[in-house]
Formats: C-alpha cells, structure tokens, sequence
C-alpha cells in the first residue's frame, strides 16, 4: 500500500486517470469543506511512493472530481460556491475556465464515457443538475425534479446522454439529456442517498449507498424491489464503485471510517473490510488500468492506494 498524506487538506473524492495508469487526482477542502478553500492534488505512483505532480487550489472547497476522456491533462472539478472548474494539468497556473450557475455547493461531477459526446454533468445542493459541453460557458440543460439536494451524478457507461442522480429526496432518478424531466424516478431508501453508481457490465444496473447505511441494486426493468442489498457499514455509505473487471464486485466507503468490498452475487457477500482511516472515508475509485487497485481517500489527510487482498487474489 502508498499512502500520501495532505496536510491541512480533507479528502472529499479521488480518480484514477482513464490516460495514465500511474496517475490520479483529488479533491480537497479546508476545515473538513465547511470553511476555507480547497485544493485539486494531481498526483503520481512511483516506486518510491506517491509524489504531488500539480497542486491547483481554489477559493473555496472542492468536493469532486472527473477527468476529461478527451484530453489526458484536463480535469473538472466542483466546488463549494457553486462553481466547477476546468484545469490542465500542462497550464499550472489556474483554471482555464469556471462554470458558475449552481446557487449552492455542487458535490458531484462526472464525464461522459460513451464516445461521441463531450459532455459533463453535476449535481448541486440547488436540487438541480446541470448538463455542460466544456468548450461552452453556459449549461446546455437544467434538470429538475428533485425536491432535495443531488449528491450524486453519474454518466450512464453504455447509454449516450443517460445519466443518473441520487438525493437528499431519498430517491434515484435516470435521466435522458434530449428531455427535462426525469425518465424514472426510484424510491430507493428511506434514506438521504449520498451516491449512486452504475454497472460496468449490465446497463440495467445501479447501486445506491445512503445514510441507512446499506448498498442497494436496481434493475431499472424492476424497480419496486432493489435486487440485492448489502449491510455491514455502522454509518453513512458516502460513495459505491462498480468493479471495472469483476461484473458482480463493487466497493463502498463510508463515515464508520472503512472502505468494504462485496460480491452481491453470493449469499455472504462481504469479502473484505478495510480499516486504514481514522476519519470519514469520503473517496474511491477502481483503477480501470490496475486489475483490483484501489483508491480512496478521507478526512485524515491521507490518500491511500492499494490492492486488497480479496481482489488480488481474482484472474
């Protein structure tokens, strides 16, 4: 395991670089993102551990990050003043553009995957989400609908222009960017939902993680009852991440301090429970280059990468 440690910074969300297998960034705030500024740390893997190669930092906290699928230097944050931000990783001095629409904190942003589009999507305290072409100021669409805040939007990896997004509203709701209004509307919890994610290798699958502490999946042909669900956290599920290699494994982190990983087809799901945090673990993500690496971060300080044993045991 590399840890890197980032002082007077909390962790809000990590990613992997889809470019540089060796590559990632964070997203961090001051004073736990309740004050202060924030700061988007690209960071390197090397043999000799993990080294800070741009260090960006914000007038206010950064609560997610994407990277661009069309340009390997190029990332978009969101930030607590309702901006997101556009940063090369080759032009150190500042961002190259700001997107300033959301009236409140935006906690979630994410790239499109599919090809033929360049599309990025948030979602905001404001209860609305926002659909931007980068090389345009102005939001293409506004999406509304939901009747609490978005804490999570995430591009469909299979469906061009779908998107979903979980709230505050305690529901999940899929969205098409050729329409306003939300294409399904998923009473998920009965629970805020702090995050949602989709399948790498079903369309017709999400999982969401909320405050009740579970994970739960949603075949969007049958949505009245979730298709699995997964318990083992003591609190808040802050973020679930689909396996980019295994089609049944998905990683959670949470506020008890862990990251978990599961295997939702079998009956004892959980296959391990790591406890390398001694704050809110906030961020995660699979590497898509790294069979079963992992990274995560928190309210620590610290970035972690590694490989848990219930991955690097798998072809």
């Amino acid at each position: 395991m590399q840890s890197f440690r980032v002082p007077g910074r909390h962790g809000y969300a990590v990613e992997f670089s889809p470019y540089f297998p060796s590559r990632l960034a964070c997203a961090t705030s001051q004073y736990y993102g309740i004050a202060g500024c924030g700061s988007l740390i690209v960071l390197e893997q090397t043999e000799r551990g993990i080294s800070v190669l741009r260090s960006f930092d914000w007038n206010d906290g950064l609560f997610d990050v994407t990277w661009s699928e069309n340009n390997e230097h190029v990332l978009v944050t969101s930030s607590g003043d309702g901006s997101l931000q556009l940063w090369d990783t080759a032009k150190p001095e500042g961002p190259l553009q700001v997107y300033k629409e959301h009236t409140q904190e935006v906690y979630s942003v994410d790239w499109s995957l599919t090809r033929g589009e360049q599309l990025v999507v948030s979602g905001s305290w404001d209860h609305t989400a926002k659909v931007w072409d980068p090389a345009v100021t102005r939001s293409l669409c506004t999406f509304t609908g939901h009747q609490g805040v978005i804490y999570s939007t995430i591009w469909s990896p299979h469906i061009p222009g779908c998107f979903a997004s979980a709230s505050g509203d305690q529901t999940l709701r899929i969205w098409d960017v050729k329409s306003p209004g939300s294409k399904l509307v998923i009473p998920a919890h009965e629970a805020e939902i702090l995050s949602c994610d989709w399948c790498k290798y079903d369309e017709k699958l999400l999982v969401t993680g909320a405050v009740d502490c579970s994970l739960r999946g949603w075949d969007l042909r049958t949505v009245r009852q979730p298709v699995f669900e997964l318990r083992g956290h003591s609190y808040a599920v802050r973020r679930a991440k689909f396996s980019p290699f295994h089609a049944t494994i998905l990683a959670s982190c949470s506020y008890d301090f862990t990251v978990r990983f599961w295997d939702f087809s079998k009956p004892e799901s959980l296959l391990e429970t790591i406890e390398h945090h001694s704050e809110f673990a906030c961020g995660l993500d699979l590497s898509l280059h790294v069979p079963g690496q992992v990274a995560d971060c928190a309210w620590d300080e610290t970035v972690k990468v590694y490989t848990p044993s219930c991955l690097s045991a798998r072809p």
